[in-house]
């Protein structure tokens, strides 16, 4: 990723050190957005408004809520804990099967950043080879679970083909202690697990099967349709974090530093930050700015999510996703 992909306006607010606050005279408005994780190093862009601001000029307050996998983001909107949710694609399909009105507003990672890892000793080369094993997944409301079901599907297995154990976040251990033959996990969760002494693996990565989108900015319809104008607000202060972050990968990483409780290595703080910026762009991204949605894209995973009998509907894509909130869109 080049800084010449993004666009003039993000290059300007990236290359500042702050960013000037204008008046809002009832005070910032809150926002609460449902993590899917903890505040770890990659969610960088959504910790750092006390040091950079970029939230409070748009006039917000913003609020982070801890998840443990997609599944929680969206319960957290649902029940009304939290207004935008971060999750994956697996787990909107799954809510909007069940009947819930949610809107996908941003692309946060448009490129597919999930994996299955697995010891070279235990000779799992391809997704054939994952039939009657252990495999470690983050949650069972997370998008290592699902993306996990779509290589699965690769080789014609299903869930009842292999023993699902809850490892929890970014968690090798049971791995190297040979608790499971595999883990699904992320490229970022692999960095941390190379750091920490993970050596002589094989990876499946799905994207060579399935590369869509990892991780979207998801609201209930009713937030979407009262409030819109805070809504883009937020969509615009999180494209300039992302946009600060590609641009000043390095200060991002001694932020990270003092926000996420993983950021205290500032080598492998440094390096999820990269892989981070890496999988937030794409050839749309270049043409249409950071966080444009992909509804072609979209729609073949939900298709391919029914095919896996992931979910029982159809799910039209075109009328869940919502372009118009994005910065530089036409009301």
């Amino acid at each position: 990723m080049t800084l010449s992909t993004l666009s003039r306006r993000q290059l300007i607010l990236a290359a500042t050190a702050a960013v000037s606050l204008p008046s809002f005279a009832d005070g910032p408005e809150k926002i609460a957005v449902a993590g899917w994780s903890k505040p770890i190093t990659e969610v960088t862009p959504l910790l750092v408004d006390a040091d950079k601001g970029f939230y409070r000029a748009q006039g917000l307050a913003l609020e982070y809520i801890p998840g443990a996998g997609g599944g929680d983001a969206i319960r957290n909107i649902l029940s009304g804990q939290a207004d935008v949710a971060f999750t994956d694609p697996g787990s909107l399909f799954a809510s909007l099967d069940k009947g819930e009105k949610l809107r996908a507003i941003y692309d946060i990672y448009p490129q597919n950043v999930f994996n299955v890892v697995s010891l070279k000793k235990a000779g799992i080369r391809s997704p054939a080879d994952l039939k009657g094993k252990r495999i470690g997944v983050y949650s069972l409301s997370s998008g290592t679970r699902q993306n996990l079901q779509v290589l699965l599907h690769q080789a014609g297995l299903t869930e009842s083909d292999v023993t699902i154990v809850v490892t929890g976040l970014l968690n090798f251990a049971p791995l190297l202690q040979g608790q499971v033959d595999a883990t699904a996990a992320t490229d970022t969760g692999l960095l941390v697990g190379r750091r920490r002494g993970l050596t002589d693996v094989d990876v499946l990565e799905v994207r060579n099967f399935l590369n869509v989108s990892s991780d979207l900015f998801v609201v209930r319809e009713e937030t979407y349709r009262k409030r819109k104008e805070v809504l883009r607000r937020f969509l615009r202060a999180y494209r300039d974090a992302a946009a600060w972050m590609i641009a000043q990968p390095e200060e991002a990483a001694t932020l990270a530093g003092k926000r996420a409780i993983d950021g205290t290595d500032p080598a492998l703080a440094l390096e999820v930050i990269k892989a981070r910026n890496a999988s937030s762009v794409s050839e749309r991204t270049k043409r249409e700015g950071l966080g444009a949605l992909d509804v072609a894209s979209l729609q073949k995973a939900a298709d391919v999510y029914r095919q896996l009998g992931l979910v029982q509907q159809p799910i039209d894509m075109a009328h869940v996703v919502a372009t118009d909130l994005l910065p530089g869109a036409s009301r």
